[in-house]
Parts: structure tokens; C-alpha cells; sequence
């Protein structure tokens, strides 16, 4: 990276987890043209990795600063969240684990009624126990200093004594193959034990997370029943999800034209 405007892009994804085209080329004062220009060239150099309308810091070992993936896509994120929240009836009950997406969808569920929401999640604990029609289980376990999540084989064991309605998830990465990715083990081996003892399995994740990869296999989509998602990037995953049988349940339109229209009818 020789150019100085290069080093000030990289600093500014590092910090925020995420730069827009439009945002740096009016930091800089340079053409939208240049500044893909410069996120292509970052991206050649496996800094970057490109998303719709800007880039995101490329790395397949260690995951973005809680605070940085908050700020990724966070209106899809929190559209993803509402219609993830619809599925859920009344007098249900579901385990939701760690993540900024798993975490819109608790927002969502604030005036639901009658629910027992396990979580290794403490953010999702927050916002759900002043909920008087809410009942909250947490894991117990490390709690991890990042982003508050409980980890570990106790918060494994203690999932394991629930067999939960349905299961709201998230991924770090998703593969083009169909694999969920991650990045702590620890984590992992939880979001397993979460899929393993749900009747009804709902993965949440933003489109940004087909641009990523991570290093710890979750599973495979065809361990979901639903994927909730702002636009699915290609038709390959479309007729992957298809043969899987997973439904999906897109918020937002694609450019290409790929996406749905409007948010599917839930219909469990």
C-alpha cells in the first residue's frame, strides 16, 4: 500500500468494520470511480473484501470488534430481524445465540408474549428480561469480553437439557459450497448444540456474509429449515437452498434483480 489514501481506507475499515464508495470519495474528494479503483486494488491484495456499495476487512482467521459488526449492514440486519421475529408465535419457545443479527431479531420480539428464550447471548438477555410476558434462561459458562457471549462446555451441557420450538442463529461466513463458517470453536461447538436440539432451525445473516470466510465449520445449510436474509447474491444459492429444501425469506430486492420483492408469509 504506497498510496497514502490506501493506508487512511484500511485505518478507517479497521476502526468501523466496513467502508461505503460514496462516503470515502467524499472524505477524499475524488471520484466514486477511483475510490473502487482503490477498494479493487485492496481486494487484490486480500485486504479487503468487496460488499454491495463498499468493502469490509478480509480475514479468515479473526473476526471484526463487536462494535465494527454492529455498524455492517445494520438496516438489513435490522429488517432481518423483523421478519425473523414474524415466525415466532406466541407461547413458544427458542434459543438464540450469539451475534449483532441474533440480537435484532430479540429487539423484534419485545412485544411477543409467552416465550421461554434460551441464550448464550448476554446483549439478548438485556433486552428481553425486563420483558414481563418473557421468560429468560442464560447459559452459563466464560463470558466472552468481545461481545458478551457465554462460551464453553457448560453453556454446551446446558442446551442440551432443552428441546426448544426453534432456534435463531447466525454465521460469521457462508461459503458458496453452503457451509456456515465461524471463527471461535468455542462458539461453534454451542451453535451446534443449539441446531441439534431445535424442531425448527432459522439462520439469520446479512448478505456481506458471502463476501467472508472464517476457519471453524457451524454445519451446512441444509441444517436449516429457514434462512432469513436481505438478498440472496446468486442464483447458485438460490437453487442450492431449492435442492436443500431450505426456505428462504429475502428482505430487500438485489440489484441483479435476484432478489424477492416483498418478505415472504410466514407459515409454520
Amino acid at each position: 500500500m504506497q498510496i497514502p489514501r490506501h493506508l487512511e481506507i484500511m485505518a478507517l475499515a479497521r476502526q468501523m468494520g466496513r467502508v461505503n464508495v460514496e462516503d470515502l470519495a467524499t472524505r477524499f474528494g475524488v471520484s466514486s470511480q477511483t475510490i473502487r479503483k482503490d477498494l479493487n486494488e485492496l481486494c487484490e491484495q486480500r485486504l479487503l473484501s468487496r460488499v454491495h456499495g463498499g468493502a469490509i476487512v478480509a480475514s479468515s482467521v479473526e473476526n471484526l470488534a463487536y462494535e465494527a459488526r454492529r455498524t455492517i449492514a445494520e438496516s438489513e440486519k435490522r429488517e432481518i430481524g423483523k421478519a425473523a421475529a414474524a415466525l415466532i408465535p406466541t407461547n413458544a419457545s427458542l434459543f438464540i445465540n450469539i451475534g449483532t443479527t441474533t440480537e435484532e431479531v430479540a429487539y423484534a420480539l419485545t412485544e411477543h408474549s409467552g416465550l421461554l428464550v434460551i441464550t448464550n447471548n448476554l446483549h439478548v438477555a438485556t433486552t428481553l428480561y425486563p420483558m414481563k410476558n418473557i421468560n429468560i434462561v442464560v447459559a452459563g459458562g466464560e463470558v466472552r469480553r468481545s461481545d458478551g457471549g457465554v462460551v464453553g462446555p457448560l453453556a454446551v451441557e446446558l442446551i442440551k437439557q432443552f428441546k426448544v420450538d426453534f432456534a435463531i442463529i447466525g454465521a460469521s461466513a457462508i461459503d458458496p459450497d453452503g457451509t456456515l463458517l465461524d471463527f471461535d470453536i468455542n462458539e461453534v461447538q454451542v451453535a451446534q448444540a443449539i441446531i441439534s436440539n431445535a424442531r425448527t432451525v432459522v439462520l439469520v445473516s446479512d448478505s456481506s456474509k458471502f463476501e467472508r470466510s472464517a476457519p471453524a465449520r457451524i454445519g451446512h445449510l441444509r441444517d436449516i429449515d429457514v434462512f432469513v436474509t436481505d438478498r440472496l447474491p446468486s442464483q447458485e444459492l438460490r437453487d442450492l437452498c431449492a435442492a436443500e429444501q431450505v426456505r428462504v425469506i429475502e428482505t430487500a430486492t438485489g440489484e441483479d434483480g435476484i432478489g424477492a420483492d416483498e418478505i415472504s408469509e410466514s407459515s409454520f
